[in-house]
C-alpha cells in the first residue's frame, strides 16, 4: 500500500514523490544574557503574515531516545557530551518528558511550533541511518544517532505538517528494498550525512542505488562541507566533489549548507560546490545553517550569485535555529541595530529564521523554491492573531 500525504494527495503516482554551546541556551535566554543590549517587547516582535509562495523547510531534524518503542537511539557517547542536553532544550523537551511520553512527543513538539509559524507552513522531517558493519547490519558501536524511517513515516502521518524525508545507508544488503519502502511510505526526499554513516557518495558500488532513486524521482539531500554537531567525523566524504556519480546518474541532488565551511583538496569546500552547480542543472543547494555564528558570511557569499537563486532552497537546520548560535545579534554590521533588536524579539524559531534570512537578502523566489522543487500545491496558513508567533 502506498501512503499519500495530505499535502502531496494531489500528485499523479508517477511523479516519482510517491511511489561552546550549553551556555549559549535558547535565543531569548541568550538575548536576556547580553548585557547592555535592550530586549524589544512582543509588539515590536510581530511578524506580519506573507503572501509569497509556501515556504517549505526541506531540512528538519528531529530525534529520539528508543522511549515508546521508537526504534530510535542516541549513542552513549553522544548523551554523555554537553551537545546532548543542549538539543533536547532546543527541541523543547526533556529526557524525563521522553521517557514518560515516548520519542513522538519530540515530533509533536516540533509540529505544534510549526504549526505557530505565520511564515513556514510545513517541514521535511529527516530521518538518520545508520553506520553499517562489513555484513551491512546496522552497527550501533560506530552510531551515533539513528531515527528508523518506519517511526517517522508514523510520526509524518499523524502530524499533517510534517513531511517525510527518509535515510537509507546505501551499503545495506537490502538498500534498494529499503528505499522502495520509504517511498512507498511517502518519503518526499532521501537525507544522507557521509561524514557520520561512513561511506563515501562517490563509490561506483552505489550507481544501481543512484538509478534507483533516479527512477522514483527522490531528491538526495546530503550534507556538504564539515560537519560539527557529534563526536566523530571524516569531513572527507562531505566533499561536494564526490556528488558527481551521483549527479551523472541523472539523481536531483541537494548540497546541504552550500558547502559552507572546510575545505578538501586545499580549496574552500564551496569553492568545489560552485563549478558543479555550473556544469550540473540537477543540482541545487539549501541554505540552512548559513546564519550560525560559526559561519557569519558565508549566506552573503552565496547570495552573491544571483545566477544561482533559483537552485538555492529554503532549510531551517532545527534544533539549531532555537539555539543560541543562530542570535541576530551575531549579524550586527550586516542588519542595522533596530532590524535585530525586532529580529530577536520574534519567539517563533521559523519565523526569526525566515525573517532574518530574508534581512540579509534572501529573496521570495529562494524561500519558495522548495515548495516548486518537491511539487507540492500552495498550503494555506492558519489565520494567525497580532500577537508574537511561537513559543517561548
Amino acid at each position: 500500500m502506498i501512503y499519500c500525504h495530505p499535502i502531496t494527495a494531489h500528485l499523479p503516482r508517477d511523479s516519482g514523490l510517491l511511489s561552546s554551546m550549553d551556555d549559549l541556551g535558547t535565543l531569548p535566554e541568550m538575548e536576556a544574557a547580553s548585557a547592555g543590549i535592550p530586549v524589544a517587547n512582543e509588539t515590536e516582535g510581530a511578524v506580519p503574515v506573507k503572501d509569497a509562495s509556501t515556504i517549505i523547510d526541506l531540512h528538519c531534524h528531529t530525534a529520539g531516545i528508543g522511549a515508546g518503542g521508537s526504534g530510535c537511539f542516541v549513542s552513549p557517547s553522544l548523551r554523555r557530551n554537553y551537545r546532548y542536553r543542549w538539543f533536547l532544550r532546543a527541541f523543547g523537551v526533556t529526557e524525563g518528558e521522553i521517557l514518560r511520553q515516548g520519542d513522538g512527543l519530540v515530533t509533536e513538539r516540533l509540529s505544534g511550533r510549526v504549526g505557530e509559524s505565520r511564515q513556514v507552513a510545513a517541514a521535511v522531517l529527516l530521518a538518520m541511518d545508520g553506520v553499517v558493519d562489513g555484513r551491512g547490519a546496522l552497527d550501533e558501536g560506530r552510531t551515533e544517532l539513528y531515527i528508523p524511517n518506519r517511526f517517522l513515516a508514523r510520526e509524518c502521518r499523524r502530524l499533517p505538517n510534517l513531511l517525510f524525508g527518509a535515510s537509507v545507508n546505501p551499503l545495506r544488503p537490502d538498500a534498494l528494498d529499503r528505499l522502495d519502502e520509504a517511498a512507498a511510505d511517502g518519503a518526499l526526499l532521501l537525507k544522507w550525512l557521509p561524514s557520520i554513516q561512513g561511506f563515501d557518495p562517490a563509490d561506483r558500488r552505489l550507481v544501481p542505488f543512484y538509478r534507483r532513486l533516479h527512477e522514483l524521482g527522490l531528491p538526495l539531500l546530503t550534507h556538504t562541507g564539515n560537519e560539527e554537531s557529534f563526536t566523530r567525523t571524516d569531513n572527507s566524504l562531505a566533499d561536494p566533489l564526490r556528488l558527481r556519480t551521483a549527479l551523472d546518474e541523472g539523481v536531483t541532488v541537494i548540497a546541504a549548507h552550500c558547502a559552507s565551511n572546510g575545505r578538501n583538496g586545499g580549496q574552500r569546500n564551496l569553492e568545489r560546490l560552485l563549478p558543479l552547480l555550473a556544469s550540473y542543472p540537477n543540482l541545487y543547494a539549501d541554505i540552512s545553517a548559513l546564519t550560525q555564528a560559526n559561519r557569519l558570511g558565508h549566506l552573503q557569499r552565496v547570495l552573491r550569485h544571483t545566477e544561482l537563486h533559483k537552485r538555492l532552497l529554503y532549510g531551517s537546520d532545527m534544533p539549531l535555529i532555537a539555539t543560541g548560535l543562530t542570535s541576530p545579534w551575531f549579524q550586527l554590521g550586516r542588519v542595522p541595530f533596530a532590524e535585530a533588536r525586532r529580529l530577536a524579539a520574534i519567539v517563533n524559531p521559523w519565523d526569526r529564521d525566515v525573517e532574518l534570512k530574508r534581512a540579509l537578502g534572501v529573496t521570495e523566489e529562494i524561500l519558495g523554491n522548495g515548495g516548486r522543487l518537491l511539487h507540492l500545491p500552495p498550503i494555506p496558513l492558519p489565520s494567525k492573531g497580532s500577537e508574537t508567533a511561537g513559543m517561548p
